[in-house]
C-alpha cells in the first residue's frame, strides 16, 4: 500500500494496484482487510511503528525503549539527538513518510483522527523528553510539533530530502531560544 501510494497517491490507488504489487490474491486480501481504507490504516500503523523503531535505533535505545548514550545529557541535548533522528527516519522511509505526512489527509476522517492521536503521543513524548510539567510548557511542545509537521511536509512534498534534513539546525536553535526564555515551564536561562 505504501509503495503504490508513493507513486499514485491514495485516491488513485486501487485494491487491484495493491494486489498487483504484493502478488496477493483478492481473496487473500479480503481475508485480512475489509477495504482499501482498512489496508491503509494497517499501513499507517506500520508507518508509525517503523518511525518509532527507527527513532529508537538512531538514539541508541534498547528493545524496551530505554534510551542509550545518545539520549544522555540535558533536555536540549536530548532534543537535538531525538529531532535529528526523527528527520533521518523520515528520509530513510520515503514511502511510509509520504503515507504518514501526506496521504493520510486523502484517506478520510478516521485516518486523520489516527494521525492526530499519533501527533498527540509525539507531543507527550517531547514534553517528557524536555521535562515539561505544566500546561504552558506542553503548549510550547504542541506548537513545535505542529510547526515541525508543517515544515517536514512541505520539504517532503517538494521531494527535497536535503531540505528536510536542513530543518534540523534552525529548529534546534529555535528550541534553544525558547528554552532560554522559559517557554517550557522551567526557569528562564536554566540549562
Amino acid at each position: 500500500m505504501a509503495e503504490v501510494m508513493a507513486e499514485k497517491g491514495y485516491v488513485a490507488t486501487s485494491v487491484a494496484d495493491v494486489l498487483q504489487r504484493s502478488g496477493v490474491s483478492r481473496q487473500s486480501f479480503y481475508q485480512v482487510f475489509d477495504s482499501k481504507i482498512d489496508c491503509f490504516m494497517a499501513a499507517f500503523d506500520t508507518a508509525g511503528d517503523l518511525l518509532v523503531q527507527r527513532l529508537l535505533e538512531m538514539v541508541g535505545a534498547d528493545e524496551h525503549g530505554v534510551p542509550g548514550p545518545a539520549m544522555a545529557g540535558d533536555p536540549l541535548q536530548r532534543f537535538e539527538a531525538a529531532f535529528t533522528a526523527y528527520l533521518e527516519a523520515l528520509v530513510i522511509e520515503p514511502a511510509y513518510t509520504r503515507l504518514f505526512l501526506i496521504e493520510v489527509y486523502a484517506a478520510g476522517p478516521e485516518a486523520m483522527r489516527r494521525r492526530s492521536d499519533l501527533q498527540d503521543a509525539i507531543v507527550a513524548a517531547f514534553a517528557d523528553l524536555m521535562g515539561v510539567t505544566d500546561e504552558a510548557g506542553r503548549f510550547a511542545c504542541r506548537l513545535i510539533v505542529a510547526a515541525t509537521s508543517t515544515l517536514v511536509t512541505k520539504a517532503f512534498t517538494d521531494n527535497d530530502l536535503e531540505g528536510l534534513r536542513a530543518i534540523g539546525p534552525p529548529m534546534i536553535d529555535h528550541v534553544r531560544t525558547l528554552w532560554r526564555a522559559g517557554a517550557f515551564g522551567q526557569q528562564a536561562g536554566r540549562p
